[in-house]
């Protein structure tokens, strides 16, 4: 069954440079929908070059600050149209002990996964308010649901950035927008193979790692930059029309939860 409710809309992407980011645009791209893909990096959009302007219009962005964000928005909605479709995938890893963690990497962390997440959203959220039409979709972690060592302060940003995106969907809810949050585990991204300490990081990850109190992935497998796409690209689409404020664990089954 294909996805309906995607062709011929406007979405924009943060964090389109990163692996899942990347696989976001792709698909939007083969549903039909014209995406606006936007990373803190002009390189990071390097690969997104291959695609028609008429189908991917990249712009740096740096989500931490409101009022680029704000700009932009204002921006693709004179240039390019109505904006229908959002997608939170822009964020930043910390892997430091809650004792090594200073001040200043702290509030970056929830500057990029919290801050940025709220001014995208709200800045989305005044737009598609008026047209009582749209749908977000933010890319969390299952980090955000489970105590993980040495990731305080990712998993308390990624927990915020959840709890944030279901309070936005039930006020958008009357209006008929959707707010909905996907949830990865362990994915085959830069991020999760720069946390590998040898060519056994993913064997390692698979199967646990009891030290850190960290279950392994029953599915026996990563999760592909696609395998979460493909979740977010059904929480934007028709068919997932009276889903809101669900927060879908793609994850392999490791938290054991939904």
């Amino acid at each position: 069954m294909r996805l309906t409710g995607i062709e011929g809309k406007i979405a924009l992407v943060t964090g389109a440079g990163g692996g899942i980011g990347r696989a976001v645009v792709d698909l939007l791209v083969e549903s039909g929908a014209r995406v606006v893909a936007t990373d803190h990096e002009a390189a990071m959009l390097d690969m997104h070059r291959h695609h028609a302007p008429e189908q991917v219009v990249c712009h740096v962005l740096d989500v931490r600050d409101s009022t680029a964000v704000d700009d932009l928005v204002v921006e693709v909605e004179r240039d390019l149209g109505p904006i229908d479709l959002g997608i939170n995938v822009a964020g930043i890893l910390s892997t430091t002990t809650v004792v090594e963690t200073d001040d200043a990497n702290w509030r970056n962390v929830f500057a990029v996964n919290t801050d940025g997440v709220f001014h995208v959203s709200r800045a989305l959220a005044r737009v598609m308010s008026p047209r009582r039409r749209g749908a977000i979709v933010t890319v969390s972690s299952n980090a955000a649901g489970v105590p993980r060592h040495a990731m305080a302060a990712y998993a308390a940003s990624k927990a915020a950035t959840t709890m944030f995106t279901r309070c936005l969907g039930l006020e958008l809810a009357p209006l008929g927008i959707r707010c909905n949050i996907v949830a990865p585990g362990s994915t085959l991204t830069p991020m999760q193979t720069g946390m590998w300490a040898d060519e056994r990081g993913a064997q390692r990850v698979i199967a646990g790692v009891p030290e850190q109190f960290k279950a392994g992935i029953p599915l026996q497998k990563l999760a592909t930059p696609q395998d979460i796409a493909q979740s977010v690209l059904f929480l934007l689409s028709d068919q997932a029309g009276h889903i809101t404020m669900a927060d879908l664990y793609v994850d392999g089954g490791a938290t054991l939860r939904a």
